[in-house]
């Protein structure tokens, strides 16, 4: 059987971890590609609501087996604190069932620390970051000093010398460079030894993984993390993650060759939202995007699953789901959060940027150019009525149904499912 992938096609937040869920129904095994635990997917499964972070959001399906990716920067801490959290809710949460990429490079407190004082040390120029240590540990595998997962099986004193090594260099630099507190090394090392003999029975070849699935015919699908407009080459940079969370780092990310790649789903929210710093052509402010954004009473409103933080809010951008398109090779898309868009008589979609003067129907390389774009409208008739309870397209009010078709004719991709509230039973598929 061939991969069907799952991607952002905006600035993340999107809906991954339900219709990731959704589609798991169907899937063998469920591979996160990319990124760490600055991801946040939500899976609503009855009363019960699942915050996920590291381990695939197939994990709910007993029979479905789950793998974290060689592109990965996996905190062991926070891998081990979810996997109890899951295991206490009954979820089966055994080595045959969850398997860590040998090449996965693992975060350190000293990437924590990092992160932390190189966001603050950028002041009002701040990027946004979790303070997660993300990115610090993505520049240590980019400079080839980062530790890899594998190193976990290395034996203690060999895997020891290692993260003492590094946090000693690191501790260098918060102090000369961020004036900075030393982080304690022993206590890293000892910390660090124990989540080595607590993971080492996860840790497993996940491109070998893929390859037997592949042979054997299996059902695999590809979980992404974060959006496109993130990417590290193709987001708005630097305002962006530091993987790709985009089709290349699947391939990448899994070591997998793109002739395994069926069908590419893009995860389009029915309106745009974004975390962070970093221009945003169609926010909105004050009671449009409060209504958009909701009071944070709810699990499904508008504030960060992994930071709690406000979501910036506004109308759909057709402008960026056209560059999700042809970034990704999306083959369809899954519009997630429709039944929010209720609350309005009248909706708009941006369908172009004018700039300088110009109108363009293209996302802008240059930040300063986007910047400096302001959105042109096409005017949409809303609903004005609850369709949570829809669960075929006849179900929906003409007005949706209008607006669907018409985000399909202006991206040129049909929409495969539309989300119409958080539970797993709140989807039409098409």
């Amino acid at each position: 059987m061939a991969i069907t992938v799952i991607l952002g096609a905006q600035w993340g937040d999107e809906g991954k971890g339900k219709i990731t869920d959704m589609l798991a129904a169907e899937a063998n095994i469920v591979a996160r590609f990319s990124g760490g635990d600055n991801a946040g997917h939500t899976v609503t499964v009855g009363t019960e609501r699942f915050a996920l972070h590291l381990i695939p959001s197939g994990i709910l399906y007993p029979r479905v087996t789950c793998l974290l990716g060689g592109g990965m920067v996996v905190n062991p801490k926070r891998l081990l604190a979810e996997m109890e959290g899951l295991e206490a809710r009954g979820v089966d949460m055994s080595p045959a069932r969850l398997k860590l990429s040998g090449r996965a490079h693992l975060i350190m407190p000293y990437h924590i620390a990092l992160d932390g004082a190189a966001e603050g040390a950028r002041g009002g120029a701040a990027i946004g970051t979790t303070k997660r240590g993300i990115g610090p540990a993505y520049t240590d595998k980019t400079a080839r000093s980062g530790i890899r997962a594998q190193e976990m099986l290395h034996g203690p004193l060999t895997f020891a010398e290692r993260i003492r090594q590094q946090a000693e260099a690191k501790n260098k630099v918060l102090e000369s460079v961020y004036d900075q507190p030393p982080l304690d090394v022993e206590s890293i090392v000892e910390e660090y030894l124990t989540y080595a003999k607590r993971l080492a029975p996860y840790v497993s070849s996940v491109s070998d993984e893929i390859a037997r699935a592949l042979r054997s015919r299996q059902r695999i699908l590809a979980e992404g993390a974060q959006g496109t407009l993130l990417d590290l080459d193709h987001g708005s940079y630097p305002f962006v993650t530091s993987s790709h969370p985009t089709i290349g780092g699947v391939l990448i990310g899994l070591g997998v060759g793109p002739q395994h790649i069926e069908r590419v789903v893009g995860v389009v929210k029915a309106y745009q939202t974004r975390v962070g710093a970093g221009p945003m052509p169609t926010e909105l402010s004050g009671e449009l995007a409060d209504a958009l954004r909701g009071s944070g009473s709810q699990p499904w409103d508008e504030f960060g699953t992994t930071t709690g933080r406000p979501r910036r809010c506004g109308w759909l951008d057709i402008v960026t789901l056209r560059h999700a398109t042809r970034v990704n090779g999306l083959t369809e898309m899954a519009i997630t959060k429709l039944d929010i868009l209720s609350r309005f008589d009248t909706l708009q979609l941006c369908v172009a940027y004018e700039v300088d003067g110009q109108t363009i129907e293209t996302f802008p390389v240059d930040l300063t150019t986007l910047a400096r774009c302001r959105p042109v409208y096409e005017s949409l008739p809303g609903w004005g009525t609850d369709i949570t309870s829809a669960r075929t397209t006849s179900d929906l009010p003409q007005q949706a149904r209008g607006y669907v078709s018409r985000i399909e004719e202006l991206v040129g991709i049909p929409a495969a499912c539309i989300s119409v509230g958080p539970g797993r039973d709140q989807t039409i598929r098409m």
